[in-house]
């Protein structure tokens, strides 16, 4: 019996062990990961908390669906639109701004569609006109998810000729992808700042409001996930849109500039 006992309570205390240990799981944007955003942030978070972090790198879209099946603890992404509404479905507690950036649309030096300028909208139109290469991210993510606003407004709601090409794959590939064959691509500031192999891509479009590009912090609802980290994923949260977190996003720079500016409101 003292042996039975022993042993129920050793599996007990590894039991216990095995779940402290498990990480906090948040499904984010290759924008935050390529951007090199995370290895700034989780460090600090865990001098801060002691907390543990494994980060799932996806598109937007493909990080939703990660949340919604209850495989993240944390959703931390930049599509507005999908965000409110993972809420209001109810697979997530309360979207709280984070951050934001903007987008913009780089291309060969030589501009040979001629879109250089503020305008995002007439710069698409200009690139479809041409029959120009353009890169599109294709994978469902917060980029991808504005590139297809952007073609709506510009009256291309499926864009599609010769030169476009959908490669469903993060915003480094892309930018690679874009650089390899001289093609135009939509990409956030950060990711940009941080991609070292631009060949002869460069900033055309930027400035124009439209490209603004918000990311949203949410905490994966428990009462359809009963098993998520709550108490660490509002740590998180709460750390973020802190005055620990929030500084650390100010002071993130890449080549002396700023990749993300703090946007939080507590």
């Amino acid at each position: 019996m003292k042996l039975l006992s022993w042993l129920l309570t050793a599996v007990g205390c590894l039991v216990a062990w095995t779940v402290h240990a498990q990480p906090l799981v948040v499904a984010s944007t290759t924008s935050t990961e390529q951007s090199g955003l995370f290895g700034r942030l989780l460090p600090r978070f865990r001098q801060a908390t002691g907390i543990e972090v494994k980060v799932v790198a996806l598109g937007t879209g493909q990080a939703i669906d990660m949340a919604r099946r209850g495989d993240a603890d944390v959703l931390f992404v930049h599509d507005q639109a999908a965000e409110e509404r993972f809420v209001a479905e109810g697979w997530g507690v309360q979207r709280l701004e984070v951050m934001y950036n903007d987008f913009m649309l780089v291309g060969p030096k030589t501009d040979p569609a001629g879109v250089r300028g503020r305008d995002i909208v007439e710069a698409l139109r200009k690139v479809a006109a041409a029959d120009a290469p353009f890169v599109s991210r294709g994978d469902r993510s917060g980029t991808h998810a504005a590139e297809l606003r952007f073609w709506a407004q510009a009256g291309r709601p499926e864009p599609g000729w010769s030169g476009y090409r959908p490669c469903g794959c993060g915003m480094g590939a892309a930018l690679n992808m874009a650089a390899a064959t001289a093609a135009y691509v939509l990409t956030d500031r950060g990711t940009w700042l941080n991609f070292k192999n631009r060949a002869d891509l460069a900033v055309l479009v930027e400035g124009d409001p439209r490209l603004f590009n918000p990311y949203g912090v949410i905490r994966v609802n428990p009462e359809r996930h009963p098993h998520v980290k709550t108490a660490a994923a509002q740590a998180f949260v709460d750390w973020i849109t802190g005055p620990m977190g929030q500084a650390a996003i100010a002071s993130y720079r890449i080549g002396g500039e700023a990749a993300f500016f703090p946007s939080a409101r507590r």
